[in-house]
């Protein structure tokens, strides 16, 4: 499906390049050249490219292949609710994911209104993301909604990452001032609800803006995210490179300026422990796509050449 200046319809591929590998695919958000039909058979011929996207490890090809599931947005809202679901670690992870897809994240705490103790979390995830802005909102009572409305103006689209229960689609019911989600149930035991969301869409705000809802988002994985890690855990970073030994393990070696500044305190332990187990996901991420990246080379080098002997052949 897509939305053109003639209104919503659907549309299929140019065989040719798509088959090929030649061109990617187009995904929620993705600008397409289309050739239009009125009668409903326009074609799809060339994905234009993208400013910002979320990229996981296609999960049909047993790890082997990158599947886009959202492109170009402005946002990403990183949500959490204030109750059983808030957790830091989970936040680091979205952040880095979010800082590597190219766009800004906001953190929106939910259900402020369930918490006792709101402020001394707010100040636990502003600690983790310095710069980023951090709101809590209560869809109840309405409280932060016009802070989260100010990100969404028109013509910009925001993605939504959080895990089942933080409220997704309450909030976006509410910013749109009608129901355009279902509102699933969530366990009074743990506070997790069940995904309500099936299908990819593209969601229009009343003020203009647009928001991205897919199932992919909820999978994403550490798929190279060397620019997100460097951003997400920059207090981290700052030490690394800096030990007597340039092959430092950062465990007992003389001179690890890592393990000094943990000793220090100048360096949360914590934070370094899960700087190294994202580090170590995103290397066995980056090895399946190194096939994957020569794969792709190699697709689009066997179209091009194609080509250019069919065209020869044309001339004769």
């Amino acid at each position: 499906a897509f939305i053109s200046e003639q209104g919503g319809s659907l549309a299929r591929l140019k065989t040719k390049e798509y088959d090929s590998g030649e061109e990617e695919c187009p995904t929620t958000g993705d600008f397409v050249l289309l050739r239009y039909q009125a009668d409903g058979k326009s074609l799809i011929i060339k994905t234009l490219p993208r400013r910002t996207s979320f990229q996981r490890l296609d999960p049909s090809s047993s790890g082997r292949a990158a599947q886009t599931v959202a492109a170009n947005f402005d946002t990403v809202f990183i949500m959490q609710s204030l109750n059983q679901n808030f957790n830091l670690h989970r936040m680091e992870r979205y952040l880095t994911l979010a800082w590597q897809s190219g766009a800004m994240p906001v953190i929106v705490l939910t259900k402020s209104d369930l918490s006792p103790d709101a402020e001394s979390k707010i100040h636990e995830a502003e600690s983790i993301a310095p710069g980023v802005p951090v709101f809590p909102v209560s869809v109840r009572t309405g409280d932060g909604l016009d802070k989260v409305k100010q990100w969404l103006k028109p013509q910009t689209t925001a993605v939504f990452l959080g895990s089942s229960g933080v409220g997704k689609s309450s909030l976006v019911n509410a910013l749109a001032g009608e129901e355009v989600m279902t509102v699933s149930e969530i366990r009074q035991s743990d506070a997790r609800g069940r995904h309500t969301t099936t299908r990819r869409q593209l969601i229009f705000l009343p003020s203009g803006a647009m928001i991205i809802d897919t199932p992919g988002m909820r999978e994403l994985g550490m798929w190279d995210v060397s620019d997100g890690l460097e951003k997400s855990f920059a207090d981290v970073e700052q030490f690394l490179g800096r030990c007597r030994f340039h092959d430092c393990s950062h465990t007992n070696e003389p001179g690890c300026v890592v393990r000094d500044a943990i000793a220090s305190g100048a360096l949360d332990e914590e934070r370094w422990t899960q700087y190294c187990r994202l580090k170590t996901e995103a290397r066995y991420s980056e090895d399946k796509g190194d096939f994957l990246r020569q794969k792709q080379r190699r697709n689009k080098e066997i179209a091009k050449k194609t080509r250019s002997l069919k065209k020869n052949e044309d001339i004769r």
